[in-house]
């Protein structure tokens, strides 16, 4: 029997499809991204279950959509008890639960993700970087090494570190190094030991701030002379949360700050990459490229994800992720695959390639992808993804792409084929409503079929503005979201 392999999942934050040089943007530079696709599978239609950070990775873990695991914004209460660190002073960033914090809250506790499947098959699980699905402090699902922030965001060079249970503030650090070094850290223990591992490297960038005191000099100047020619410079969009940008020094400072915390962050990969090279690790172990949710830098108009306009979008560009994947020894190399995937597939594809597809819960809505990436099985795969963000849900196939905003409309619908860009909203016109009605039903039904009704997330008055507490009858506060002029 083949041993099973050992995975290294990379994990960025706020990251578009678009935003790598292998993705064509040639001006971004990402070699060692570039390298893992050279050696792997590249997907090019991977799509998040939400496009919003906290949602999003926990669909990752748990193959379920946002209204059956219950984490439905991004997570602005429940990471840390203030109390506890209260005791830091002017260290402590929670001081006052000015951000919401109060108490702890395991969001996932009741969920079983592939995670807790990997440890009890014999795996040994560490974790380096952000978590932001409650209760940052303590390790769980199955993870036996935690070092991760203590919210979620930070400032690149003054970030809130979880380790072995305290936080502390690390003036003057550049997190995305600080997360390589821990990761290399426990590589090393990982390596030595006869157990297969699961390194799950969670960076947070690209995600802002993305001004100059926040990323490597030398990045920020290597991008300070660029015009950005791959990206859309146009109008702000008339629902942007973000402020204005179009026609003001914004946009470069934002570009040039992004497209510096990218190739930080790739440099950063490139030491991982090398260490797998040195310890004979390269062929053998799956090592797998990913976003939580795409990011709009200019695209639409938006600077920013889901969120970056009110109500809630759902372009391509906020709901599409990069999605890399090698292991030379057991997957192709250089190949890329058009198939449409989604998030909630990934739980099923882990155990399929660990061997371990008996474990797989019933009930939950992914298929493996593990076929595609070996050059079949995608014809096999029904070509319908779906994504929700509160009260805004979306159907997506190749040719067509219905968003529903519940309970009073905003409703888009786009024949993507002739319009990829999403720039001609069909929505409302008699020739396109027997479609529309069909699709709408279809979403519908399968949202009924994968959701939990006590905490169904087109029920809830989420703003994008992040959630405090548990959702629907297990809230215990009056308003379990923040307001909307509170955005961040």
């Amino acid at each position: 029997m083949m041993k099973k392999p050992s995975i290294v999942f990379i994990l960025s934050d706020d990251q578009g499809a678009w935003a790598m040089n292998c993705a064509g943007t040639p001006e971004l530079y990402t070699p060692n991204l570039n390298r893992i696709a050279e050696r792997g599978v590249m997907l090019e239609s991977f799509f998040c279950a939400s496009p919003v950070c906290s949602p999003a990775r926990a669909s990752l873990l748990t193959g379920k959509m946002p209204s059956a695991h219950g984490v439905l914004d991004w997570l602005r209460g429940g990471n840390v008890d203030s109390e506890r660190f209260r005791r830091q002073g002017e260290e402590n960033p929670y001081a006052g639960g000015d951000r919401g914090e109060t108490k702890p809250i395991p969001y996932l506790k009741e969920q079983r993700c592939y995670t807790d499947i990997l440890k009890e098959a014999g795996y040994r699980l560490s974790l380096s970087g952000k978590w932001h699905l409650g209760d940052s402090v303590t390790p769980q699902h199955g993870f036996d090494d935690w070092y991760t922030i203590g919210m979620g965001g930070c400032c690149y060079y003054h970030p809130d570190i979880v380790d072995h249970g305290e936080i502390t503030v690390r003036h003057g650090e550049y997190v995305t190094e600080l997360i390589t070094d821990r990761a290399l850290r426990d590589l090393d223990e990982l390596a030595a030991g006869p157990e297969p591992f699961y390194l799950a490297v969670h960076y947070t960038a690209p995600h802002s701030p993305w001004d100059a005191k926040n990323h490597p000099a030398r990045w920020i100047d290597y991008y300070d002379g660029c015009s950005f020619p791959s990206i859309p410079d146009v109008p702000d969009h008339p629902d942007i949360t973000t402020g204005p940008v179009f026609g003001t020094p914004k946009r470069h400072e934002n570009l040039r700050g992004y497209f510096a915390a990218v190739s930080a962050m790739d440099e950063q990969i490139g030491r991982i990459l090398d260490a797998l090279e040195e310890k004979g690790l390269a062929e053998e172990t799956i090592v797998i490229f990913s976003a939580d949710n795409g990011m709009n830098m200019g695209q639409h108009g938006i600077w920013g994800k889901g969120n970056g306009t009110f109500p809630m979008n759902m372009y391509d560009t906020s709901v599409k992720v990069p999605f890399l994947i090698s292991c030379p020894a057991r997957l192709p190399q250089g190949v890329r695959c058009d198939a449409l995937v989604s998030a909630y597939d990934l739980y099923p594809t882990i155990l399929e390639l660990t061997g371990l597809s008996e474990q797989f819960p019933e009930g939950l809505p992914g298929r493996s992808f593990a076929g595609s990436l070996s050059g079949g099985g995608a014809e096999d795969r029904e070509v319908v993804v779906f994504d929700e963000y509160g009260p805004v849900r979306m159907i997506r196939d190749r040719e067509w792409k219905l968003i529903v905003r519940y309970p009073y409309g905003g409703n888009e619908f786009y024949h993507l084929t002739e319009d990829p860009g999403e720039n001609r909203n069909l929505y409302g016109a008699p020739e396109y409503e027997e479609k529309i009605i069909a699709m709408r039903r279809r979403m519908e039904a399968w949202f009924v079929s994968y959701s939990d009704p006590y905490i169904a997330a087109s029920a809830q008055g989420v703003t994008g503005s992040g959630q405090l507490c548990r959702p629907g009858i297990y809230a215990d506060r009056l308003e379990p979201y923040a307001p909307l002029s509170e955005n961040s």
